[in-house]
């Protein structure tokens, strides 16, 4: 059966975790098939890098999360509907500001 879990990598007392496709009957940190994010505890925030197509794509192909994994990648799917809105608002935003500045100019030029 094959899985999405963690890995663990990094140093005694500062861990760093690799989210990937292993199958179940592979050591923890041993061969896995791929790599699909990155989990990484020690700074602050919190950085959680996953891909989540790669992640759909595995999830089809019948690959199962484990339940710290499921938890990552619900919380990386909620970081990325803000960013989304975020950018969203920042391009709201320029686009705004370069409707002023056409305005201000023709303004300029009358």
């Amino acid at each position: 059966m094959v899985k999405i879990r963690l890995r663990r990598d990094g140093a005694k007392k500062a861990p760093f975790y690799t989210l990937v496709v292993a199958d179940s009957k592979y050591p923890m940190d041993g061969r896995f098939i791929e790599k699909v994010g990155t989990y990484n505890p020690m700074t602050s925030p919190k950085e959680i890098k996953v891909d989540l197509e790669k992640v759909k794509e595995w999830m089809s192909k019948g690959a199962k999360l484990t339940e710290t994994a499921k938890s990552l990648v619900a919380k990386a799917e909620k970081q990325s509907t803000v960013e989304v809105k975020e950018a969203k608002e920042v391009k709201e935003v320029k686009a705004e500001s370069k409707t002023k500045v056409k305005t201000a100019s023709k303004v300029k030029e009358v």
